[in-house]
């Protein structure tokens, strides 16, 4: 009976679980979908939204611009990230620890914080500029196509050194000692042995920097200058105070998921295509390199690190900064940490009540999830696990303005609340920390949750008493990557939000519009303390180990 009643309710939290997911991710997705055959003047089935957007050079060139700007930055972030990766990960260059804590706050900071930083560096205005021009020296230009791919290259390559160098670490030794058995150079291994085996992990790595450049909506709006991409066209169209058409950004969501899943496939497929299994018997050597190639391969990540990481010295530093209306002027003072609190005080109150609500309903959801997902061989754990990674492949503007279509009338009234936040920051980050828990529990042995059982605890019991328990230092990890990409969160909340929701991203992105830099930099200083003191927390109680995404 006992067991029974464990089956009953692991069957009532799938179906419960699954529930939810179709009201809140199925149901918006699909609306999305019809909205975009429907024609805005008749109000009857069509495809002329299609139509349109193929013909019309105005939409059509929104696609050519995401995808080249999507293509080149995944190029460049790759050719960045795999040389990092295996300089930490293979050789013994200087400051691995501090080194590594560097580029991942790069990751995690909202990519807008950098669009907005190097304006103030590279901008027509801007420091570097202003220093460099009396010598004749002519920088990039920061905005438009080239802008766009640089701050997502700098913004976006951790991606692929963190899936990189997790898979460098796993290969087994032998196998690169057998080839050097049979008189290959180390750069012939490379590229005849360890970069093959790793491939998945690259490629993973490069679809990641693609679909987060196809989605982030911040650093083109600010830096783009009429170079429009497809998340800004959606946010102009279903948002603009100019007739904006609600038909025509579901069109173009539609559009934006769709490249997101047909890149996904191909990824897939070219993975297919070969066997990549191994079995890491024997962990491998860290290459002890001479003094002179340990300083410039110490030189090269730092150097890359560095710059990643400047746009967050540079708001730092400016937020300290006294300020003339948009200008900032000789001194320093708190004044811009006074105005924040004075007049944004409610958006701090907002990001943390929302994130913490969010956080608390991810580590239910995730714990349970993942049991069921990786121990339950239910019909619904499969459909569970595809429902739950599909967020993946939809960007943050597509997701409200599905929420906003389904949810803004009775019964089911959401739009303007806290609440639709909330329900777009669970059904986004949730995969983070589902993902950790299904890893966590490869390792957890099963006869220990067997052996309490046979002891008379309830399985139930057993599962939050012991699992659940055991389940939580790997589960960590997926929290602290939902907690910071959540407080970051600016794609979807400038869709959902309204005057009394607006989080510290959306305040951040408003008063750069504003040419308020020196709030916005000081909310910015916020956004990346607390990042990094999230980091360190979890590094302090995980040991030093990496954050897995």
């Amino acid at each position: 009976m006992k067991i029974n009643k464990h089956l009953n309710f692991w069957n009532i939290i799938s179906i419960t679980s699954l529930a939810l997911i179709f009201l809140f991710l199925i149901y918006p997705s699909f609306s999305l979908v019809s909205q975009s055959f429907i024609s805005s003047t008749t109000g009857k089935l069509t495809l002329e939204n299609y139509i349109d957007f193929f013909s019309l050079p105005y939409y059509f060139n929104a696609l050519k611009h995401s995808l080249a700007v999507c293509l080149t930055t995944t190029i460049f972030a790759t050719l960045i990230g795999i040389p990092i990766a295996y300089f930490m990960g293979r050789t013994n260059i200087y400051f691995k620890g501090f080194l590594d804590l560097v580029i991942m706050i790069s990751l995690l900071s909202p990519p807008f914080i950098g669009a907005y930083s190097w304006i103030l560096l590279l901008g027509r205005n801007g420091w570097i500029t202003n220093l460099l021009s009396p010598f004749g020296i002519v920088m990039p230009t920061i905005y438009g196509f080239t802008g766009i791919v640089i701050v997502f290259t700098l913004k976006f390559f951790p991606y692929v050194y963190i899936y990189t160098s997790g898979a460098l670490n796993s290969i087994d030794a032998s196998l690169e000692e057998a080839s050097e058995n049979l008189g290959m150079s180390r750069l012939q291994r490379l590229f005849t042995v360890t970069f093959p085996l790793v491939m998945p992990s690259i490629t993973a790595g490069a679809l990641m920097v693609f679909m987060t450049s196809l989605a982030d909506f911040g650093t083109p709006m600010l830096i783009g200058e009429g170079y429009k991409v497809l998340p800004v066209m959606i946010y102009d169209e279903f948002m603009s105070e100019m007739g904006g058409d609600a038909t025509v950004a579901s069109t173009i969501s539609v559009i934006v998921v769709a490249c997101s899943t047909l890149v996904l496939f191909l990824q897939k497929y070219l993975i297919s295509r070969k066997n990549y299994k191994m079995n890491a018997l024997r962990p491998p050597k860290t290459s002890i390199l001479t003094p002179s190639h340990r300083i410039l391969a110490t030189v090269f990540v730092g150097v890359i690190s560095f710059i990643a990481f400047l746009p967050q010295l540079v708001v730092i530093y400016t937020s300290f900064l006294k300020t003339n209306g948009p200008l900032f002027v000789s001194g320093f003072s708190l004044d811009s940490y006074y105005d924040i609190m004075n007049k944004l005080s409610s958006n701090i109150y907002n990001t943390f009540l929302y994130s913490i609500i969010s956080i608390l309903i991810m580590l239910l959801l995730g714990l349970v999830l993942s049991y069921i997902i990786f121990k339950k061989k239910n019909r619904l754990a499969p459909i569970l696990d595809i429902l739950i990674m599909f967020p993946y492949v939809i960007p943050g503007s597509v997701l409200g303005i599905g929420l906003l279509v389904c949810f803004n009338k009775r019964p089911m009234l959401l739009s303007g609340t806290g609440f639709i936040l909330i329900v777009s920051y669970v059904i986004r980050k949730l995969a983070y920390t589902v993902r950790s828990g299904t890893a966590i529990l490869h390792q957890i042995d099963p006869s220990i949750e067997e052996a309490s059982i046979n002891l008379g605890v309830s399985p139930m019991k057993t599962f939050f008493k012991i699992t659940a328990v055991m389940m939580g230092p790997g589960i960590f990890s997926g929290l602290i990557l939902s907690w910071i990409s959540t407080i970051n969160e600016l794609s979807s909340s400038i869709i959902l939000y309204t005057g009394k929701t607006g989080t510290i991203a959306v305040a951040i992105y408003t008063e750069v519009i504003r040419d308020s830099f020196g709030t916005a930099a000081a909310l910015s200083t916020i956004l990346t303390i607390i990042s990094i003191i999230s980091i360190l927390i979890f590094k302090f109680f995980s040991r030093g180990n990496k954050l897995n995404i």
